[in-house]
């Protein structure tokens, strides 16, 4: 007896929320990324101490006390900037990622579609822009525009819509190749009726894992392009500048470099391991391996 599809829905959702409680990986990066957000989230509300004002009397304070963990060389809350700091990358990663996910997947949905020479030009613009990384693209950028994080975005975003046309097309190449897209080009469905009920959920969880990991590799790009002064600009906090301004005071206060680059690792790390856990559930054969 078959179940039914009002039924089928919570069965399957309790059976992929079971596995994933049982994925490590899925379950460490979850927890992470979570915190992540959670650091965001809080920073809108409450802040241990200040993270804009100078006070020279408190420069360089070790850990503990008001400052948990300590005070930058303006005596600036270094908690208080963490906390904020995530806003930045979560905004740069979220704003990116989406940018550069919407033209590339649309791209890629017209390169599978359409084959022939469509797809060949598109594919050829996709190998020309890989000619751009998003720091070298930030640095033009810049020289015409200077340096912000508006610029900092649209460099990280046209990086990743190659990326994104590339796997949507070769996913929905392999999803046109089905039995049932050839039927339903038979019945005398049209291409964009095809993409959008077939091929498109079809490949949807594979773009969700990609999304996932390219919004670590944004974050870790935000964060050079802070560093190098491209990125997110005074006064407001951002872990890469939090790096370059500690590289000078390494002697004196070796932390101040630490706690940007344990957030920053952390942050990467458990968006690869929420990534590749997700890619282990949604994935059938993985799935069943399991």
């Amino acid at each position: 007896m078959s179940m039914r599809p009002e039924s089928a829905a919570p069965a399957r959702a309790a059976s992929f929320a079971r596995r994933a409680l049982q994925h490590r990986s899925f379950v460490l990066g979850a927890l992470l990324t979570a915190l992540l957000l959670a650091a965001a989230l809080l920073s809108f509300a409450w802040t241990p101490g200040s993270a804009y004002e100078m006070d020279m009397d408190a420069a360089l304070q070790g850990a503990g006390g008001p400052h948990w963990l300590g005070t930058d060389a303006f005596g600036r809350d270094v908690a208080s900037q963490i906390l904020i700091g995530a806003r930045a990358s979560i905004a740069v990663g979220l704003i990116a990622v989406g940018l550069g996910m919407a033209l590339g997947v649309l791209l890629g949905l017209i390169a599978a579609a359409c084959r022939g020479w469509v797809e060949e030009i598109l594919m050829r613009l996709a190998d020309f822009t890989f000619a751009f990384p998003a720091l070298l693209s930030a640095i033009m950028l810049t020289a015409v525009f200077g340096a912000g994080m508006v610029n900092a975005i649209i460099a990280i975003g046209i990086f990743n819509i190659p990326t994104f046309a590339r796997i949507t097309r070769a996913s929905a190449n392999a999803i046109w190749a089905r039995d049932y897209v050839l039927a339903a080009r038979a019945c005398g469905k049209s291409r964009m009726a095809i993409t959008l009920q077939h091929v498109l959920p079809n490949i949807a969880s594979v773009l969700v894992v990609q999304a996932t990991i390219q919004f670590a590799l944004a974050i870790l790009a935000e964060a050079a392009l802070s560093y190098l002064g491209l990125g997110t600009q005074p006064p407001q906090p951002s872990w890469g500048r939090m790096l370059s301004e500690a590289q000078t005071l390494m002697f004196q206060a070796p932390l101040l470099a630490v706690w940007p680059g344990v957030a920053i690792a952390l942050s990467v790390l458990g968006l690869n391991l929420l990534g590749d856990g997700l890619r282990d559930l949604l994935d059938p054969r993985l799935a069943r391996e399991r």
